[in-house]
């Protein structure tokens, strides 16, 4: 499927647009490619877009003092991903997101999509529902490390997002999950044992 088409697909789900609406709000979208590995935003970095995942996988993640690795998110297909408090609040970036593989995106700068906001109510509309799930998200996803223990996180993360587990080095969810990676090929292991 073409890019312009997943965008268009994507926004769908949430809102109606004419095909003016959408080839002018289409045409405010760069498609980039980027190859395994490479960052996307690093710390220190000013930030001015977000992205849309077309094809592969992003992470973002932060870093502590002893380069420990804190996994904030995954982005794959028909995900957004950006450093959301630098852009939000035009500070430098305090995380990085790179690409897990080879990854096709659409960027959308903060001046066109606040333009757009500004010009077409549903586009608006679309991004206060797309927050509003951010941040339902992120609340479960606190909860969880809340009250579950390292199986119940696994569990719960491979229940709903069942594509990460071959699509993501296990390092990786094990990091997402503050779990060490023997821990997780444990909790993996018991969970083919039933």
């Amino acid at each position: 499927m073409e890019a312009e088409e997943v965008l268009r697909q994507h926004l769908l789900k949430t809102i109606t647009l004419t095909d003016e609406e959408f080839a002018y709000i289409s045409a405010h979208f760069k498609p980039l490619s980027f190859k395994k590995g490479q960052v996307i935003i690093a710390p220190g970095d000013k930030v001015d877009s977000e992205y849309f995942v077309l094809n592969g996988c992003l992470k973002s993640y932060a870093t502590n003092d002893d380069l420990k690795m804190f996994i904030l998110q995954f982005a794959m297909p028909g995900w957004w991903a950006s450093d959301y408090n630098a852009l939000v609040y035009q500070l430098k970036a305090t995380i990085t997101v790179d690409c897990i593989t080879d990854a096709e995106v659409l960027c959308l700068s903060t001046d066109d999509r606040e333009k757009l906001c500004n010009e077409i109510h549903q586009f608006e509309r679309f991004f206060r529902l797309r927050t509003n799930k951010g941040y339902v998200a992120a609340h479960k996803r606190l909860l969880s490390f809340m009250n579950n223990d390292a199986r119940g996180r696994y569990e719960e993360l491979m229940k709903t997002y069942p594509e990460l587990y071959n699509m993501v080095p296990k390092q990786l969810i094990a990091a997402y999950l503050g779990v060490s990676r023997e821990t997780l090929s444990r909790l993996n292991y018991k969970k083919h044992m039933f």
